[in-house]
């Protein structure tokens, strides 16, 4: 046993052991700690060379401001009021005027179904005057012009819906005093009290009188001051009536002071005579109340459809295309289409095929000559009174089969 032990105690006296645990004396620092202790030191790797040759995901270019605003302040009625300048002012005095001499004429009507007829286009005046305020009003405002995301056409197309509507009261009033006339008729025939009880109510003459001055008087303030119709009338185009005097070739104007004046000539009339003239204008006032709706609510809902029925419809459609076709430089016209957006702009998208050897200088003198030639064949040219503006977009090709 001794002598087991012996080499061992030797051994371990002779040669020092390696020590497995590293102990060494720590001192603790007294400086502040450092914020970035968290942080990987050195440079950043997202501006590293590497980075750049190497990133999947780049980051976006910077934005430019966008060319249209997504949308426009609509003003509201008392940015309206404040924005009315002396002149407008002054219009809207006389719509509400107009509407009250409407007014007037309707209940001083009670007599004669003629007097009631002229009140329906009294009251078609006042609307259509009435809505060339509000478009003059809102003109002050960069919404009703400029474009936007939200409104591609600011909000002049506005004025097409509320020509629409007018429409529809021309055609329903239409139908108002064909159904008055008729009921009076079938009055008379069947029951001869009823006829002499109509014929004891006849208007007197100083009221007929009134009613036709303040018809004719109101429509001639609104025709000169407000121009109302104006744009309704250019849409329309009536042919029979364009060698009379601007206010009479207005279909509108012509039909209230025509029959203004002729209302007022039945008091000198005898009493059948009166009756049967009385009511024949009325079943005439219908009619062309009937005509003239039915018109207007195709025209604008040309319009509304985004679709083309100004000058001359599809047959000045066809004859510009024809005679673009006929341009030196041009094979054929691919595609076209026309619309009208609006009572002031129209728009054409055409795509034309062109010959092998244009620059582009032939090419912009091209565009050029298109959009001269559909201005002046349809938008009636400049300085010829058409305020109809047209945008032409053209796409050429070159014709690969020469």
């Amino acid at each position: 046993m001794s002598s087991e032990s012996e080499p061992l105690q030797n051994g371990s006296q002779g040669g020092a052991s390696p020590n497995p645990f590293n102990f060494q004396t720590q001192v603790i620092s007294t400086t502040p700690v450092k914020s970035n202790v968290g942080q990987r030191r050195g440079h950043r790797y997202k501006h590293s060379s590497v980075s750049a040759q190497h990133q999947i995901f780049q980051e976006p270019p910077p934005r430019p401001p966008p060319v249209l605003p997504a949308s426009l302040p609509t003003p509201t009625i008392k940015e309206a009021w404040k924005s009315l300048q002396r002149d407008q002012r002054m219009r809207l005095y006389w719509g509400l005027c107009h509407v009250a001499i409407a007014i007037f004429i309707f209940y001083r009507s009670g007599g004669s179904l003629a007097a009631m007829a002229l009140s329906h286009l009294v009251f078609f005046d006042a609307g259509s005057a009435a809505v060339c305020v509000v478009v003059d009003v809102l003109g002050n405002f960069e919404v009703w012009r400029r474009s936007s995301i939200r409104h591609p056409f600011g909000l002049e197309r506005a004025e097409i819906l509320a020509g629409f509507a007018m429409s529809i009261f021309l055609l329903f009033g239409g139908f108002d005093l064909l159904s008055h006339n008729l009921k009076h008729i079938l009055e008379s025939v069947g029951n001869h009290e009823a006829h002499h009880e109509h014929e004891h109510d006849r208007i007197s003459t100083g009221s007929l009188d009134l009613v036709s001055a303040a018809a004719i008087a109101s429509t001639l303030v609104s025709a000169y001051g407000l121009k109302n119709h104006a744009r309704i009338a250019k849409v329309m185009r009536v042919s029979y009536l364009s060698t009379l005097p601007s206010i009479l070739s207005n279909p509108f104007h012509f039909l209230t002071l025509f029959f203004s004046a002729l209302i007022s000539l039945l008091p000198l009339l005898s009493i059948s005579l009166y009756d049967w003239l009385d009511r024949l204008i009325c079943a005439v006032i219908s009619l062309a109340m009937f005509s003239l709706g039915m018109r207007v609510a195709v025209a604008q809902g040309l319009m509304l459809l985004m679709s083309y029925g100004g000058n001359k419809g599809d047959v000045g459609v066809t004859a510009v295309l024809r005679e673009i076709e006929s341009e030196s430089g041009i094979a054929r016209v691919d595609g076209a289409q026309f619309w009208q957006v609006h009572y002031g702009l129209c728009m054409a998208n055409l795509k034309v095929i062109i010959t092998n050897g244009l620059d582009e200088l032939a090419l912009g003198k091209l565009r050029n000559r298109i959009s001269a030639l559909i201005q002046n064949r349809l938008g009636e040219g400049y300085g010829t009174g058409g305020n109809v503006r047209w945008e032409v977009t053209l796409e050429t090709t070159v014709d690969a089969t020469i």
